[in-house]
């Protein structure tokens, strides 16, 4: 496997779409205006990574933005772990799905990664 799949950029992105969409509906304690930034630049990051492995100029370019890729999905489970979604079931089931998404995307980039090597 030279890069990822093209459906992968798709996917990381609509994630950190996803990740837009539900801070908008996060209360805005102290906490989470820190907690949102952190997890919106890492959420970001990981299609930006994703994107760039697949323009790598070389196999050690390629798995080092993979490797970013799958940290950043990583550093967003715990940003989600933190945010405080108040008493709402429903921003609290979207933070879930994320946090199910985040996993899923890291366990993908450790495939890519494994395979690469």
């Amino acid at each position: 496997m030279a890069e990822a799949p093209k459906d992968l950029e798709e996917r990381t992105a609509e994630f950190a779409e996803a990740v837009r969409e539900f801070v908008r509906r996060l209360p805005r304690t102290i906490a989470n205006i820190e907690d949102v930034k952190q997890l919106v630049r890492a959420s970001g990051s990981v299609p930006a990574n994703c994107i760039e492995a697949n323009e790598a100029l070389g196999n050690k370019d390629r798995v080092m933005r993979f490797r970013i890729s799958r940290k950043e999905a990583k550093e967003c489970q715990l940003w989600l772990r933190l945010v405080n979604v108040g008493e709402n079931q429903d921003i609290d089931a979207e933070r879930k799905r994320l946090r199910q998404e985040a996993h899923e995307l890291k366990l993908i980039f450790t495939s890519i990664i494994k395979k690469l090597e």
